[in-house]
């Protein structure tokens, strides 16, 4: 990965209604969720959540499937795993110390 990738995928992050998308999507899991539960759920207007998603789409931190009139957004954990991992790299004085990432709980350490 190349800064200007991971800086395009944390800028994007960096908003709070990106934020809390995203974070409702890895909630989500595989299956996804339609805009219309996102919105919803969030209390976004359809214009607004639409901005939001379709930037999201841009920079590869989610992906829409079309599923006959709906379509469900997933986050791309690859991506995000990846950008973990470049944001970790040469840790530790460039030893092996941490996996490529871990779910964490608050205020808790994974094994």
């Amino acid at each position: 990965m190349e800064n200007l990738n991971a800086s395009e995928v944390l800028a994007a992050l960096g908003h709070e209604t990106r934020l809390s998308i995203f974070r409702l999507l890895v909630q989500a899991g595989a299956s996804g969720l339609t805009p219309s539960v996102i919105g919803k759920e969030l209390d976004l207007p359809a214009a607004t959540l639409s901005f939001h998603l379709s930037h999201m789409s841009r920079v590869g931190l989610i992906n829409g499937k079309q599923e006959s009139r709906f379509i469900h957004y997933t986050v791309d954990f690859w991506l995000m795993d990846n950008v973990l991992a470049f944001l970790m790299e040469n840790c530790c004085q460039g030893k092996v110390c941490l996996p490529k990432s871990a779910v964490s709980t608050q205020g808790k350490k994974s094994p």
